[in-house]
C-alpha cells in the first residue's frame, strides 16, 4: 500500500529538508518508507511512501 503526504509551503532549503526528514522518520515508525519525492514550483514537497 502507497501513501502520499505533502509537506507545506517552505521556501528555504535547510527548513525543507528538515520537514522531509521529520517526516520520513514518522513515517518510518509507523511502517512506511519513503519510495520517491518531489519538490513542486510552489516550494512544497510530495513524498510517497510504501508500507514494509
Amino acid at each position: 500500500m502507497y501513501k502520499t503526504v505533502v509537506i507545506e509551503y517552505s521556501p528555504k532549503a535547510d527548513d525543507m529538508a528538515k520537514k522531509i526528514e521529520e517526516k520520513a522518520n514518522e513515517m518510518l515508525q509507523n511502517g512506511y518508507e519513503l519510495v520517491t519525492m518531489s519538490i513542486t514550483g510552489t516550494a512544497k514537497a510530495i513524498l510517497v511512501f510504501k508500507s514494509k
